[in-house]
């Protein structure tokens, strides 16, 4: 698309052709000195980012149609609009030609998926909610989508499943793209998190027999914990928790991948003294009285990061009308899900058997943050999990921090150049502004983590600064 087809068309003094008698600004200030093909050229090729999307579209149809109701002839179109005038001209042709609906169809035709039935992976958890909840409330089917939403038993199934292509996208852990991107734990894929699916909505549970060792984390040496994947938030919060208070996860404790569906029966039956785990299972293990809530991991670092929509560049590049229209109503169903006024309808939404499977207040429990905590205490934490859509690439480098800490990755590692190819922030901020939102104007922040800061400019110097660990 070049800057030919963004000229007023109404305007007699421009020539649509951008030749010798041409008078637009930026061909008025170079006429004298340019010869008239090389400025041909040159207004031919400026880039279209500069201006609006849909304004360049709305310019392009109006041009085209102008220039075919003259055939194609500068000359005449130019006297005529000089003769009846712009204005007139415009309200001419708009009487006799729908132009509005000329600009809806082609946007319509532009927009159009190239794949409108799809499969996406999730893992039933609360973490999940917008990718779930698009379906019964119809995000999807509002921007053209046919989504298969598969439930999906853990992590590395989903991964999996993914890499073979039998999921287009899926419902990941905020490390899981990165790992896969540099090839931890499986082959090697450039991955794409364009979105955080939600902030906080963790916990520590230990079995209701340790409730003496609720004060003092530095007892709980020999404890055996659950974790849903190892390259997830739960299993590098877990390891910092422990560690700031003399343990080292590798050595002092046991820490063991469970699927997050199946926490709650391995307290039950003793094979775990404990987990950090996604909800509901937190609120799950309250609910059968098996355990309590030592912690919520909003405490340890209050807007951290946890699961994501995600899926590969391949699928972003080669379907990019379908990726844009999936990412659209996925930071939609997110931004719904966030005023607290919305939460009970989501919890009655997501709680089906062919989505979470749960009680609806036990869902309630955590969506709306008011809740019991197994130790007699009613608790109101409205942020005990929320959703914010925005990839914060000084998220991604905090995590490969704790990736090199504990062993995950070896060597030198291109921290904020790994975290930026992955999480697409910039096209998560468009589609924020076209929903109406406001984006951050940075992708950086410092963070403080159990009183200790993150600055990101820093990520080796914070790798070393910790006295357990293995970076």
């Amino acid at each position: 698309m070049t800057t030919k087809s963004f000229s007023n068309p109404y305007d007699g003094d421009i020539d649509l052709r951008h030749g010798r008698n041409c008078t637009c600004s930026q061909c008025g200030e170079t006429a004298a000195s340019t010869p008239d093909a090389a400025m041909h050229a040159n207004r031919a090729t400026v880039d279209s980012a500069a201006m609006d999307t849909d304004a360049a579209l709305s310019h392009m149809v109006e041009s085209a149609v102008v220039r075919s109701m003259f055939g194609h002839n500068d000359i005449s179109r130019r006297s005529f609009a000089k003769l009846l005038g712009g204005g007139t001209l415009a309200a001419a042709l708009g009487s006799v030609f729908p132009m509005e609906a000329a600009k809806a169809a082609i946007a319509e035709s532009l927009g159009k998926p190239e794949k409108s039935k799809l499969a996406v992976g999730f893992v039933p958890i609360t973490c999940a909610t917008p990718i779930i909840m698009a379906k019964p409330l119809g995000f999807y089917e509002k921007y053209g989508l046919d989504v298969d939403v598969i439930k999906t038993a853990g992590w590395a199934v989903a991964r999996d499943k993914s890499l073979n292509k039998e999921y287009d996208a899926a419902h990941m852990l905020t490390p899981m793209p990165l790992a896969i991107t540099m090839g931890a734990g499986s082959i090697a894929e450039p991955y794409l998190m364009p979105a955080v699916e939600n902030i906080n909505g963790q916990a520590i549970v230990l079995h209701v027999d340790h409730k003496d060792k609720n004060d003092d984390p530095s007892k709980w040496k020999g404890f055996k914990f659950g974790v849903p994947f190892e390259y997830s938030m739960h299993n590098f919060l877990l390891r910092y928790y422990v560690a700031e208070f003399g343990l080292d996860p590798d050595v002092d404790i046991q820490i063991r991948v469970v699927p997050p569906p199946e926490m709650v029966a391995n307290l039950k039956a003793g094979n775990l003294d404990g987990y950090l785990s996604p909800d509901p299972f937190n609120q799950r293990a309250v609910w059968e009285k098996v355990g309590f809530i030592h912690k919520l991991t909003k405490d340890i670092w209050d807007g951290h990061p946890c699961c994501a929509f995600a899926c590969s560049a391949e699928f972003a590049e080669t379907m990019p009308n379908t990726y844009g229209n999936l990412l659209k109503a996925l930071i939609d169903a997110t931004q719904y899900a966030s005023p607290a006024t919305n939460r009970m309808e989501i919890a009655e939404a997501i709680a089906p058997k062919n989505y979470l499977n749960q009680p609806v207040p036990v869902i309630a429990q955590v969506l709306t943050g008011r809740y019991a905590d197994g130790l007699g205490n009613i608790k109101d934490v409205p942020d005990r999990i929320d959703f914010d859509p925005f990839p914060w690439h000084s998220m991604g480098v905090w995590i490969l921090t704790q990736m090199k800490r504990w062993g995950y990755i070896e060597g030198d590692v291109d921290y904020r150049g790994i975290a930026e190819q992955v999480y697409n922030a910039a096209d998560c901020a468009s589609v924020m502004k076209s929903l109406g939102l406001e984006p951050p104007t940075k992708t950086y922040m410092s963070y403080d983590i159990m009183g200790k800061t993150f600055d990101p400019d820093q990520p080796e110097a914070y790798v070393k600064s910790f006295a357990i660990g293995k970076g």
